[in-house]
């Protein structure tokens, strides 16, 4: 990136990314007009990370339960990860059976799957920066209780976050070159001069149908 010089650099306006490493100070040391906006699909991915640890708190809670409200519990958490992680309005039939079998039996787990909806709600339908900060801030109040550890990260990091709601940036651009690049290693079986791999991109950008075959 510093290839590109001081006076490219300093025309670029905003930078996506996630919030792990030094990243944003990197980016406001050589980048410094311009503006860092935190992927949202990083953002849930922590939701979704602390809702499947919470569903794996209360398996082992019911450990300590009455053989009844042993069996319920785990019997409904059983095999409910992907339905608790899965968008709610892509659910199948059964899926949603499942659901409803979870939030009866996890008054936690159920709060914290309602909440995880409204989070990807607010991010979809917030038109603007206004109604987009409101509704996080509303929506930080609500999770508190629940969300402990994503509440406290989103707070440090709000700025940056509520920074999608003017552009609408992520970097899921990014994270396709990098899977295409990942299958393209993969067909390959590696490759130890990086002029050929070099080349392989390229053509399997421009042709793709062609080298999947």
């Amino acid at each position: 990136m510093l290839e590109w010089g001081e006076k490219v650099l300093s025309q670029i306006k905003e930078v996506s990314m996630d919030m792990t490493g030094n990243y944003k100070s990197l980016v406001k040391k050589i980048c410094p007009n311009a503006d860092v906006t935190v992927d949202r699909f990083h953002v849930t991915k922590m939701i979704h990370e602390e809702l499947n640890q919470s569903r794996i708190e209360q398996k082992k809670a019911a450990l300590s339960l009455k053989a009844k409200e042993k069996a319920k519990l785990l019997d409904s958490l059983k095999g409910s990860k992907y339905t608790l992680l899965k968008a709610e309005n892509k659910l199948s039939d059964d899926d949603k059976i499942k659901l409803k079998q979870v939030k009866d039996a996890s008054l936690r787990v159920g709060a914290m799957h309602t909440l995880k909806e409204e989070f990807h709600s607010l991010f979809e339908k917030s038109n603007n920066l206004g109604d987009g900060i409101l509704e996080l801030t509303d929506w930080l109040k609500k999770a508190q209780p629940y969300y402990k550890k994503s509440v406290e990260i989103i707070k440090r990091w709000l700025g940056e976050i509520v920074g999608y709601f003017e552009e609408r940036t992520t970097n899921g651009i990014v994270g396709g070159i990098n899977t295409k690049l990942k299958l393209l290693k993969r067909c390959g079986f590696g490759f130890r001069n990086l002029r050929n791999f070099e080349i392989r991109a390229l053509l399997f950008w421009h042709f793709p149908e062609k080298l999947a075959q």
